[in-house]
C-alpha cells in the first residue's frame, strides 16, 4: 500500500506485439509467463533468474498445462486456475511472490512481515507461499466463522514457527480494514523489519495474475475475433489483471463481473453508484465482501489518472459509504465489463446443471462465474469462465447444489485429523499490532 493509501499501479504498461504473443503455442506457461512479467521489471531481476523463479513456482502443480483450458458444451470453456498446492487461484502469483520477496530479502540482508486479510483462499497461498522464508513472519487475518471449513483448515493446520492465523471477530472488511491501517502506519513494527502486503492490493499480485488470460487465449488457438472472460470477484483483483491483459492489447471483447448477493461491484456497473452495505453470508464466501480493495485503480484510469480526483472519490467513500459516477465514466466502464449478481439459488442451479449434463464440478464461485457469463454472453464468441477454486473446499455448498460431496481431493483429506493453531482476537486494530509486535520480537529471540 502507498503511505498515502492509495494503490501503486504501472506509469505504462507494455506494448505487445499480439503477432508474437500468438505464437507462442509451443511454450511453458512458466516461459508464458516470463515473456509477460518481464517488461513490468525494468531489468530488476534478469530474465534468466525471472525464468528460474517462475520454473520453481509451478514445477509442483498438478496439471502439466499448470492453467489448462477445459471445453464445456456450446463454445463454453473453463479456465482451470486450481491446480496449485492450496487449490487456489491465489497460487499463480503468491508461489512467484513468495520466492521473488525471498531472493529480495536475502540480496538485501533484510527481513519482513508478510501481512494479509483474507475472505478464504488468499490465507493459505500466501502462507504455502512464504512460509519456507527464514525471513519472513506471515500473519493472516481471517473473519471466525466465515470461511470454509476447508479453507479454515488449510491455513490453520500449515506448518511453520513462523506463520501466524489471526481469527477475528469480524468480517472479512474488518480484517481488510486493520491491514489497510497497519500499512498506514508501521510504526507499531521494530524498526528493522518491513512490512510486505500479501492481498492483492500489492501490485505484484495483479502483474502475476494477467499471464494466464494470455495464455488462455493462446490455447483457444488466438482468436482474431477475440473472446469473452467471465471472472467470479469480490475484491475486483483477478478481472482487474483481466481488464489489463486487455488494455496490454489482448483481444478481449468483453469482461463480465460476476457477484453473488453482497452485489457492491454489480450495482456500480449498473447505475454508477459504488456503496457500502452490510456483508451477507452465502454460499461462496470468498466473496462475501462489502468493499473490493482493486477498484479504485479502475477509478483512476476512468479518470484519466487524475490522483487528485481519484483520492477525493475514495475519501468520499470512506466518510459517506458512496459515490456516483458521472454518466460518461460509466459508458466508458461498461465498454470494458458488464456485471450480473448470482444469488445461492441460482449458483446452485448452475453447479447442479454442468454437474447433471456434463459431468463437471465446478466450486460456488466458479458456479457464479459462469452463471454471470452466460447471462452476459456476446454470441458467437468463446466464453472463457474463470474457475478460482477447487469444488473440495466447499462442502456445504456441494451438498445444497447436487445433493452429496464426492470425495475431496488428497491434498484436503490429508488435513483430517491435523492440529490447528490460530488466535482468536477481537476486530480491533490495536489488538492485531500488539499480537504481531509480540509474536515478532519474540521470533527475533530464538
Amino acid at each position: 500500500l502507498a503511505p498515502d493509501g492509495g494503490r501503486y499501479v504501472p506509469e505504462s504498461l507494455p506494448e505487445l506485439d499480439l503477432a508474437e504473443v500468438a505464437s507462442w503455442g509451443d511454450c511453458t506457461y512458466a516461459e508464458r509467463a516470463a515473456r509477460l512479467i518481464e517488461p513490468f521489471l525494468g531489468g530488476t531481476v534478469p530474465g534468466t533468474k525471472l525464468r528460474e523463479l517462475l520454473h520453481d513456482s509451478y514445477a509442483h502443480f498438478s496439471h502439466p498445462q499448470v492453467a489448462p483450458l477445459r471445453a464445456l458444451s456450446g463454445g463454453e470453456y473453463i479456465l482451470e486456475l486450481f491446480h496449485g498446492p492450496t487449490l487456489s487461484f491465489k497460487d499463480y502469483a503468491l508461489q512467484f511472490i513468495g520466492r521473488l520477496l525471498d531472493r529480495e530479502l536475502q540480496a538485501r540482508d533484510e527481513r519482513a512481515v508478510v501481512l494479509g486479510a483474507t475472505s478464504g483462499d488468499t490465507g493459505s497461498a500466501a502462507i504455502e507461499g512464504c512460509r519456507h522464508s527464514a525471513r519472513t513472519e506471515v500473519f493472516i487475518l481471517h473473519p471466525a466463522g466465515r470461511v470454509s471449513a476447508m479453507q479454515r483448515l488449510q491455513m490453520t493446520t500449515a506448518p511453520g514457527a513462523n506463520v501466524h492465523n489471526l481469527a477475528l471477530l469480524g468480517t472479512f472488511d474488518d480484517c481488510q480494514a486493520i491491514v489497510k491501517s497497519c500499512f498506514a502506519d508501521t510504526g507499531f513494527l521494530p524498526p528493522e523489519r518491513r512490512l510486505v502486503a500479501a492481498n492483492s492490493i500489492n501490485w505484484a499480485r495483479i502483474m502475476a495474475q494477467i499471464p494466464y488470460y494470455f495464455s488462455a487465449w493462446i490455447d483457444l488457438g488466438a482468436p482474431a475475433d477475440g473472446l469473452v472472460f467471465s471472472v467470479p470477484t469480490g475484491n475486483f483483483g483477478d478481472i482487474f489483471a483481466g481488464y489489463l491483459a486487455r488494455c496490454m492489447g489482448l483481444p478481449t471483447r468483453h469482461l463480465v463481473v460476476g457477484t453473488n448477493s453482497n452485489a457492491v461491484l454489480h450495482r456500480f456497473f449498473d447505475s454508477g453508484r459504488y456503496t457500502r452495505g452490510e456483508v451477507q453470508r452465502t454460499l461462496s464466501p470468498s466473496m462475501d465482501i462489502a468493499v473490493a480493495s482493486n477498484f479504485e485503480r479502475l477509478l483512476f484510469d476512468l479518470c484519466g489518472r487524475d490522483g487528485v480526483l481519484t483520492a477525493d472519490w475514495m475519501q468520499r467513500f470512506q466518510s459517506e459509504g458512496e459515490i456516483e459516477l458521472p454518466a460518461a465514466l460509466l459508458s466508458q466502464a461498461r465498454q470494458a465489463f458488464s456485471s450480473a449478481a448470482i444469488d445461492d439459488e441460482a449458483l446452485c442451479q448452475t453447479l447442479a446443471e454442468v454437474w447433471r449434463e456434463q459431468g463437471y464440478l465446478l466450486d460456488p464461485h466458479s458456479a457464479i462465474g459462469l452463471a454471470a457469463g452466460r447471462r452476459q454472453r456476446l454470441a458467437g464468441l468463446p466464453l472463457v469462465s474463470l474457475a478460482t477454486a477447487h469444488p473440495g473446499k466447499f462442502s456445504e455448498a456441494l451438498k445444497r447444489a447436487i445433493g452429496e460431496v464426492p470425495p475431496p481431493p488428497p491434498a484436503l483429506a490429508a488435513l483430517a485429523g491435523r492440529e490447528e493453531r490460530l488466535i482468536e482476537l477481537p476486530a480491533e486494530l490495536d489488538a492485531v499490532r500488539r499480537c504481531i509486535r509480540q509474536r515478532v520480537e519474540a521470533a527475533a529471540l530464538l
